[in-house]
């Protein structure tokens, strides 16, 4: 029998102008799942690829909770196929991922590769020895120069890096955020994954949390794409969150240099 999972979100907003916001903090893929908001009203479900869903709910003013509870078996993955339109999309720059501005930045060890593989495998073992994992020590604003130069960041700076430096050496590469039972401090995650042999792979600079447990959210060119929540029209001010995901079975070692693919 496949482990299982289980996810427990919780956060509080203050909004002081009404009007809608996106919330989009469901499991790829759940078995069950429930999310419960403190005010009246339904939502819409708007759905894009790759397995990411927004709920978008019209917000009244007031102090509101959000939870949210899923469950999923971890069974074994089959890798996603890269399409054209991904080809098209994950190798151009983005906001918080400026590719085509950060050859100065790339090591020699990144170059010459005989394959994509290798200059993955060698890029993630750059940002995993370059930059230092450091709570608070970024802007919400910073994109992958930014986390370079100041030589640390958290899981979305390095997710960023990685991302980047794939795109410089066209290699198609997207942002991803999910749960990760095992991290510490247990908090939503941010990985990447690379176009390997014409499939998608999920890779982690961070080295956090086994890739083989964690469960997609949402995915996009980079963080621009796939906030948890996102305003619409309103205005509100964020107070606080938990974040909660759990196994039902002993968690795996990762053999950082297999490859594993992201359900």
């Amino acid at each position: 029998m496949a482990p299982r999972a289980s996810v427990d979100v919780e956060f509080t907003i203050r909004v002081t102008e009404p009007g809608r916001a996106a919330i989009s903090v469901a499991a790829a893929n759940a078995d069950t799942e429930d999310l419960t908001v403190s005010w009246d009203g339904g939502s819409e479900a708007v759905l894009f690829e790759h397995g990411t869903r927004a709920d978008v709910f019209d917000l009244p003013l007031g102090e509101h909770r959000v939870t949210y509870h899923a469950e999923r078996d971890l069974a074994a993955a089959e890798p996603e196929p890269v399409t054209l339109s991904d080809i098209a999309v994950f190798t151009r720059p983005s906001r918080y991922c400026p590719s085509d501005r950060i050859g100065g930045l790339a090591t020699p060890e990144m170059y010459g590769r005989p394959d994509a593989r290798s200059t993955v495998d060698a890029i993630v073992r750059n940002v995993n020895d370059r930059l230092l994992y450091t709570v608070g020590a970024t802007r919400p604003t910073d994109d992958a120069i930014d986390t370079l130069l100041a030589g640390e960041g958290v899981c979305r700076d390095f997710a960023h890096v990685c991302v980047t430096f794939c795109r410089f050496f066209d290699i198609p590469a997207r942002y991803v955020g999910v749960y990760a039972p095992g991290l510490s401090p247990m908090d939503f995650h941010a990985v990447f994954e690379a176009a390997i042999d014409g499939h998608w792979y999920v890779f982690d600079a961070t080295h956090l949390a086994p890739r083989q447990t964690m469960l997609r959210i949402s995915t996009g060119r980079d963080a621009a794409d796939t906030s948890f929540l996102a305003t619409l029209g309103c205005s509100l001010d964020f107070l606080g969150s938990s974040v909660f995901a759990t196994t039902d079975a002993e968690l795996p070692q990762d053999d950082w240099s297999e490859l594993v693919a992201l359900s």
